[in-house]
């Protein structure tokens, strides 16, 4: 028994179909077939019910997968820390973030990640905060950039959290349109605007909201249920404004932003990560990367991003 035995029945399993298991094993059928037929031989079970368009598992192949996945997972985390041992040039990193810092602080992490380290593979998980902590939670990530507002915690088992930055929540607009001209807005003028909302998955969107209904003021909704790209392109396009944190509009020169007062909406940016699992050396320098790009954004824009952890 090889690993390039199991890891052909594990393709197998789990996509029900030689063909497509090859293609994505890059390997020619009939060497997945002899791969499959030679496992079964020293097993001395067959693994598969084989019928015309129809692979199952049997009773033994039911046994064997999930040692399998198993024996694969346990290979591939000696790669990953031998590989370390050479000074980072290989290795991975599992990032879990939420969408909208995806396209603002987790772009910057990236591009900076990977000029330092660039034989190192990068995978990203996005999701909301909660599904995030659960994947943590799991296993499938190695860390993840959630978020809270209004002091709620980062739920999960066994978890460190390190505050990185709270942001405020700013109005953008258009650059060509610039309906509002004196660098901030008050909630009452916000709702006199045409707004650009976002889906209520967002939780920017249930505190946007909230702190309508708080004050008794009904926004005037243009559009929504948008996911934040589309919403930027129809600011972009003068369809209206929007509520968005403050990283999202930097370095974004068709999109002007505007301080949001009375009330101020702010959420906590978290890097979140298992306290009984021992980083690898790639996952150290993630965090390292992480950090030091949220100072860097911090200071870039002092008014709205605040660090909130001790800088060294």
């Amino acid at each position: 028994m090889n690993l390039e035995q199991l890891r052909g029945f594990v393709a197998v399993a789990e996509l029900g179909h030689f063909t497509r298991a090859s293609e994505k094993l890059h390997l020619a059928q009939p060497s997945l077939s002899r791969q499959i037929s030679t496992l079964e031989q020293e097993l001395g079970a067959e693994l598969f019910h084989r019928a015309r368009g129809n692979i199952s598992l049997t009773a033994a192949g039911e046994t064997l997968l999930p040692r399998a996945r198993r024996m694969l997972a346990d290979a591939e985390a000696i790669r990953s820390e031998m590989a370390e041992l050479a000074g980072l040039q290989r290795g991975r990193v599992r990032l879990g973030a939420t969408p909208t810092l995806c396209i603002s602080l987790v772009a910057e992490v990236l591009r900076a990640f990977h000029d330092a380290y660039p034989g190192v593979e990068l995978q990203l998980v996005e999701g909301g905060s909660n599904l995030l902590i659960e994947q943590l939670a799991g296993g499938a990530v190695d860390m993840a950039l959630v978020t809270m507002s209004d002091g709620q915690p980062v739920a999960g088992p066994a978890l460190v959290r390190t505050p990185l930055l709270t942001e405020e929540l700013v109005v953008v607009s258009s650059a060509d349109a610039q309906p509002i001209t004196d660098g901030s807005i008050d909630l009452e003028g916000l709702a006199q605007l045409p707004l650009v909302a976002l889906a209520d998955s967002y939780d920017l969107r249930g505190a946007t909201d909230a702190a309508f209904e708080a004050a008794g003021l009904t926004p005037s909704l243009v559009v929504e249920g948008a996911e934040m790209d589309a919403v930027l392109r129809f600011v972009e396009r003068g369809l209206g404004v929007a509520v968005v944190p403050a990283t999202v509009p930097v370095d974004r020169p068709t999109l002007r932003s505007a301080r949001l007062t009375d009330p101020q909406l702010e959420r906590t940016i978290v890097l979140a990560h298992r306290s009984d699992v021992n980083p690898t050396r790639a996952a150290a320098a993630m965090r390292a990367v992480i950090v030091s790009t949220a100072d860097y954004l911090a200071a870039r824009s002092p008014e709205t991003l605040h660090p909130v952890r001790p800088t060294s």
